[in-house]
């Protein structure tokens, strides 16, 4: 099972081209889209997921043309959006009953397992006749998993789905999509590079529209070591250095600014190597 996407494009009616020529191939397992916000992260996943039309391209699962076969595609899949809108008053059992029958399921006895089934992955269980407006938002999140998962999908896909959850939440997240993702197809689309770091055994980086990067994630950072440095300047000194070397980052540490910069070769000035990681591949795509 695999997912071929193939010279995608989307321009809306305003005139933003939200896709322009995507193409990956996304195997088995933990998949990274990272990007900005605004990249066309959203876009493609609301495409793949046959929410919505390209303008041109092809996406095929396991052989299936996405735009010809939308209705087996969609029996195939699970998406839980980058917001998950819940009937509040309902409980967690109730509902996910209640989307299971939409999605199908409508043999009562084997509804009853697979939305236990369910509950049980998630860890909501002990909570499943609370009210899901008193749930946290790790909790609605995993909700929204859940549902996402009624269908047995073969492939997932995930939309920003740890902004706003607490490290412990995050945490939990994590464990449960990385035990997903054995088995199935899990796209997860972010812009917090800690996730693509922490889940994820392949990736691309996104921005404008346009995939700009591809590969495992170890095997970038290998690519950038020995090609990092860091020094600490003062504020008024950034744009001076901004003109004379790449600046992928600048941010403060004891509230004076250090920049990272992209060089092959040994810089003077009192910069020292530091160790790449996913963020400075990160910054030195998109910087």
């Amino acid at each position: 099972m695999n997912l071929i996407i193939q010279n995608l494009c989307k321009t809306y009616d305003n005139g933003v081209q939200a896709l322009q020529n995507v193409s990956l191939e996304i195997p088995r397992g933990m998949f990274g889209l990272l990007g900005p916000n605004g990249a066309g992260k959203s876009t493609l996943m609301r495409t793949i997921a046959t929410l919505q039309d390209a303008d041109s391209g092809t996406i095929l699962l396991n052989n299936f043309d996405l735009q010809t076969n939308k209705e087996t595609i969609r029996k195939l899949l699970g998406y839980l959006p980058q917001q998950f809108g819940v009937y509040p008053r309902m409980s967690a059992e109730v509902l996910l009953n209640h989307l299971a029958v939409l999605k199908g399921i409508t043999h009562k006895v084997e509804r009853k397992e697979i939305v236990r089934a369910l509950l049980y992955k998630t860890n909501l269980y002990d909570v499943r006749k609370q009210q899901l407006s008193d749930f946290s938002g790790g909790m609605k999140q995993r909700f929204g998993i859940a549902q996402a998962l009624l269908n047995n999908p073969k492939l997932l896909i995930v939309d920003e789905p740890t902004a706003g959850l607490d490290p412990l939440e995050r945490n939990r997240f994590y464990n449960l999509l990385s035990e997903l993702a054995e088995n199935t197809i899990v796209i997860l689309s972010t812009h917090i590079v800690d996730d693509i770091k922490e889940l994820c055994t392949n990736m691309a980086i996104i921005n404008q529209g346009k995939v700009i990067l591809t590969g495992e994630p170890l095997q970038l950072i290998e690519q950038l070591n020995g090609k990092i440095y860091q020094k600490s300047i003062a504020r008024t000194e950034l744009e001076t250095y901004k003109s004379q070397y790449h600046v992928i980052n600048d941010k403060l540490f004891l509230g004076k600014p250090i920049i990272h910069i992209v060089s092959d070769v040994p810089p003077n000035d009192g910069f020292i190597p530091i160790n790449a990681g996913l963020e400075e591949v990160y910054f030195s795509q998109i910087n």
